[in-house]
């Protein structure tokens, strides 16, 4: 019960971000004349944040399988670095591990590695609550969204832009909590960087291949210095 009620507490900035979300989504997707159903099962099973937006005009248009995949993994291919720092970890959660790979979101992802597990709760049930109600949140917000879409008619303009939203405002806490700022100014000077050399669909990859190279080289440099010191 403890590890429940801490999980939650540290949860309760994203179920905010999550609810409003994924009724954003719920309710573009009952627009593009899809119901509740799919926004529940898409949700569930899918649980892409920021591609489930962009699949809705998928369904629409009849695009192909193999642009699906090749756009899915443009996407969500910053999750292959967030997996890496958790392999070790995620490999001794046993039966979990599966879900809890499927389940790492961008905010899931940056309250596992900035929650601090009291003394008396275990850390692989802290993890685990976490990212279950993190994505109970977002299956519910879709689901409400897709019901609201259902009876109060919206104008959906601009309304893609709330996942934007919530990614400055974990940025702006992860800021301001952070005793040092260098790996944040990394990630923005190797995004600027190559969202002016490459297109704003093409750059989201090499800026995050560039960034982990620059960290990397940044932490090696800091373990000398301590060394020495």
């Amino acid at each position: 019960m403890k590890a429940l009620q801490f999980a939650f507490r540290q949860t309760i900035p994203v179920l905010c971000g999550y609810l409003f979300l994924g009724m954003a989504y719920g309710i573009l997707l009952q627009n593009a004349g899809f119901g509740v159903l799919w926004a529940f099962a898409t949700s569930l099973f899918i649980y892409a944040g920021s591609m489930q937006f962009v699949l809705v005009g998928f369904f629409t248009s009849g695009i192909s399988m193999l642009s699906v995949a090749f756009t899915t993994l443009s996407v969500n291919s910053r999750h292959i670095f967030y997996g890496l720092s958790f392999i070790e970890k995620f490999k001794q959660m046993g039966k979990l591990r599966p879900y809890m790979i499927s389940s790492l979101t961008d905010e899931t992802y940056s309250l596992l590695c900035g929650t601090k597990i009291p003394e008396d709760c275990e850390e692989n049930k802290v993890f685990f609550l976490i990212s279950l109600l993190d994505h109970s949140y977002w299956v519910t917000g879709s689901v409400i969204g897709s019901l609201l879409g259902e009876i109060i008619p919206f104008d959906t303009t601009g309304i893609d832009f709330s996942m934007t939203a919530l990614f400055v405002v974990i940025f702006t806490e992860q800021w301001f909590s952070s005793r040092t700022h260098i790996p944040a100014l990394i990630g923005l000077l190797c995004g600027g960087l190559c969202l002016l050399l490459l297109s704003a669909d093409k750059f989201l990859l090499p800026a995050l291949i560039l960034t982990v190279a620059f960290l990397i080289f940044w932490k090696q440099s800091s373990t000398r210095k301590e060394t020495l010191l």
